[in-house]
């Protein structure tokens, strides 16, 4: 019944295109981008309630003056602007690491085929961890703090990692702690970068 489990988040996509449209436009966007005060202010009573919202009102006004000579740049723009190389080059590899060290470390694992499922589930929850985890302590800590802490732990994670599949051969109770390094690596990587 796992493919019943894993199609159960197509559902619940379904589900949000359908009541997506009956839900007003974010009030910054309405303000930042579209330049429509009459329709964020109308966005703010709707998300909101009744009530004052003039402050609000007016630090997105300021916001909107600070950002009034900046360019939003689209994805294509962006792809060929220099500046932005490195930041890209950094997330492009981090990204493609991670597909191929999954792949790698469940294949070195040599788990049974009848927990795959499992490990496909755990995957989906430590991301889910790191979500509630991350929303909850980003406006306390900062995201320098969070970026610098992920960074460390997955480091550390790696190399704990590294260690369990060199070392799998000689125990097999290792391939179980190489899934739950992946796991824990999933989450510091939710929660910092």
């Amino acid at each position: 019944m796992w493919n019943v489990l894993l199609s159960f988040s197509g559902l619940v996509a379904l589900i949000q295109l359908l009541f997506l449209p009956f839900f007003p436009e974010s009030p910054p966007y309405l303000l930042l981008q579209k330049g429509d005060k009459a329709g964020c202010l109308k966005a703010m009573k709707q998300l909101w309630g009744e009530g004052n919202y003039h402050t609000e009102f007016d630090d997105m006004m300021k916001e909107k003056a600070v950002t009034k000579g900046t360019k939003i740049m689209n994805v294509l723009e962006v792809l060929k602007e220099p500046s932005v190389y490195p930041q890209l080059g950094t997330m492009l590899l981090l990204l493609l690491s991670l597909q191929l060290c999954g792949l790698k470390i469940f294949q070195t694992a040599n788990l049974q085929e009848s927990i795959i499922p499992y490990v496909s589930l755990g995957v989906a929850i430590s991301e889910l961890i790191s979500i509630i985890c991350c929303s909850s302590i980003i406006d306390r800590f900062g995201r320098r703090i969070l970026l610098w802490g992920g960074y460390l732990l997955m480091a550390l994670i790696l190399v704990l990692l590294e260690t369990s599949l060199l070392l799998s051969d000689q125990f097999l109770w290792m391939r179980y702690c190489s899934v739950i390094l992946i796991f824990l690596f999933l989450i510091a990587y939710g929660i910092g970068p």
